[in-house]
């Protein structure tokens, strides 16, 4: 189960000190292999909806070198399932390859030969963070006591990070989905500290429309027996939430898809020698229950449920008069990419942002394939941000 193995992993990572920046000792310094998981003990963090998390400890991974100057870092920030895995081969602690291998990398459009590249695991995540499957303070899984944390606690854990590495402020904020929630938050919430911000495929505020795909993921993760209302770690591998998940999973993934790529792609088309009529799938629910499966074995349900949730409530207008309001506030030269095809998060939302921004500007993608269109059209995707950031 999902939950188990990242409390197995958890305890196994090396202990950092509390306090103070990390010492001079610190992985990335010492020459380690990039892109190998560390991990840094943040202390308490108060919490936006109340009360606090104890003990905080943050995953990230780091790329590259922090010059002398100490500016040309740039903080990569992942979306909804993902990690600070993102570029490189699969590894130990990390099932899948970098999930933004195409962008990042030496030669890449954020070069790691020229920038020194940190990406955190996010706060509630799964991998090796601090979230609903690490121990509470009585030695036990958070489980359905894990508390709400919102994309403002996320960012505190990572200004705290980024004190913690030495570093003033980032070259460039860059995340893509939820990633670029938390990226338009850091340059309201931090404007001095980041110089460029590049928000792909996301929003300044949640929508009603994403606000109901979501109600409908969440409703399915709890309805499984199995969830046993959040409290599952204790449960044998093969008896978690993972149907709930699984079609949580199927739902999400049919908005990060366009309508006019599944029915090209798949149409009505029957999967191998099964036959609809006869209670057999077509192909496109097959390549729903791969998707559906591909997730349950590498995530857990709890964090998708808090982090969703998170950006549920992500409103960079909440106590600054407003999102244009806060918009306006943003000092960062921005750089907001829509995907023309997205139905998740529509490009109108992506104007909301250049439009709103003292320096912004707006480029768009054209893809097929909706809002993943991120991930897959790198031959478009990088030349633009290559721009920006070179600019």
């Amino acid at each position: 189960m999902a939950g188990k193995h990242v409390r197995t992993r958890r305890r196994s990572a090396r202990p950092r000190r509390q306090g103070g920046p990390i010492p001079a000792s610190a992985a990335w310094r010492e020459g380690e292999p990039i892109g190998r998981r560390r991990f840094v003990d943040l202390g308490p963090l108060p919490l936006e909806a109340g009360g606090r998390l104890p003990a905080v400890r943050l995953a990230y991974e780091t790329w590259g070198t922090l010059n002398a100057a100490g500016d040309n870092a740039v903080l990569v920030l992942h979306a909804l399932t993902g990690d600070s895995h993102v570029t490189g081969e699969a590894q130990e602690g990390h099932p899948t390859a970098g999930w933004w291998s195409d962008m990042v990398g030496p030669g890449r459009p954020i070069d790691t030969d020229q920038y020194f590249v940190v990406a955190p695991n996010v706060i509630g995540g799964c991998q090796g963070s601090t979230g609903p499957s690490s121990d509470a303070p009585n030695g036990t899984p958070w489980g359905s006591r894990f508390p709400y944390v919102t994309v403002r606690d996320q960012v505190a854990a990572e200004i705290e990070l980024t004190d913690r590495l030495g570093i003033d402020s980032w070259a460039l904020v860059i995340g893509p989905s939820m990633g670029g929630h938390r990226a338009l938050e850091w340059a309201a919430e931090a404007p001095e500290r980041v110089r460029a911000l590049a928000a792909i495929a996301t929003a300044a505020q949640t929508s009603g429309d994403q606000i109901a795909w979501a109600h409908a993921q969440l409703a399915a993760i709890r309805s499984d027996p199995r969830f046993r209302g959040g409290d599952y770690y204790d449960a044998a591998d093969d008896d978690g939430p993972h149907v709930g998940l699984g079609i949580a999973r199927q739902i999400a993934h049919t908005t990060y898809r366009s309508a006019a790529e599944l029915d090209e792609r798949f149409g009505r088309f029957p999967q191998g020698g099964e036959e609809p009529l006869g209670g057999g799938r077509f192909a496109v629910q097959s390549y729903l229950d791969h998707h559906a499966g591909k997730l349950a074995r590498r995530f857990d349900a709890n964090s998708y449920l808090v982090l969703t949730e998170s950006m549920l409530t992500h409103d960079l207008g909440r106590d600054r008069g407003g999102v244009e309001s806060a918009l306006a506030s943003i000092t960062a030269r921005t750089l907001a990419v829509a995907v023309d095809s997205d139905r998740l998060f529509l490009p109108s939302q992506s104007a909301r942002i250049s439009t709103g921004v003292p320096h912004g500007q707006l480029r768009t993608i054209h893809s097929d394939h909706g809002h993943d269109g991120f991930l897959i059209e790198f031959e478009q995707l990088g030349p633009i941000v290559a721009e920006f950031l070179e600019a």
